[in-house]
């Protein structure tokens, strides 16, 4: 083979060839950039969902706050025919049963923020057994309702379920203002 021949067929294979890698570029480009486009696609829709999550986790964890606060739980559960230590019963159950019923919730809510309710849930069924321990066990359960108002209207500072409260909704805030945090 001569050198004109090798020129010739140089002459169409390497145009072939620079066509062919461009194209092979131009295509890799548009696949990675629409790769791309989905995976942005995706993760919008996924944290839109998520956020739903949140704030659906917020609203559970405020209302639990709320119900085992003791001024929204002792008119559901007292009974003037109960005695200080049935009440105590009840009210320390009525409280874990509400908080076993949203122990999921911790998996959209930040550390703080579980943190804060669970503290918030031992130390409400604290001040009951503290305040009950302070009457007879067969006392009427009126005394203790009583004891339990005057307790919480005595209170200068937050009670733990409004700092836990606070701190939900600060939470909140956040991911309506900045999105999932």
């Amino acid at each position: 083979m001569d050198l004109q021949s090798v020129f010739e067929i140089l002459k169409y294979t390497l145009p072939a060839l620079i066509v062919l890698a461009a194209s092979y570029l131009i295509v890799q480009k548009f696949l990675v950039s629409e790769l791309r486009r989905k995976q942005i696609a995706l993760l919008h829709e996924t944290q839109n969902i998520t956020i739903r999550m949140r704030l659906q986790a917020f609203e559970r964890l405020t209302l639990l706050m709320e119900r085992v606060h003791p001024r929204q739980m002792m008119p559901k559960v007292y009974h003037s025919s109960m005695t200080v230590s049935l009440l105590q019963q009840t009210l320390v159950s009525t409280i874990r049963t509400e908080y076993e019923h949203n122990l999921s919730q911790q998996v959209y809510v930040s550390r703080e923020v579980w943190e804060s309710v669970k503290v918030a849930i031992e130390q409400e069924i604290s001040m009951i057994h503290q305040i009950a321990q302070r009457l007879s066990p067969e006392a009427p359960a009126k005394e203790l309702n009583h004891y339990i108002s005057d307790y919480l209207t005595s209170q200068v500072d937050d009670l733990p379920a409004e700092i836990a409260i606070k701190l939900i909704h600060d939470e909140a805030r956040r991911v309506l203002s900045y999105g999932a945090v």
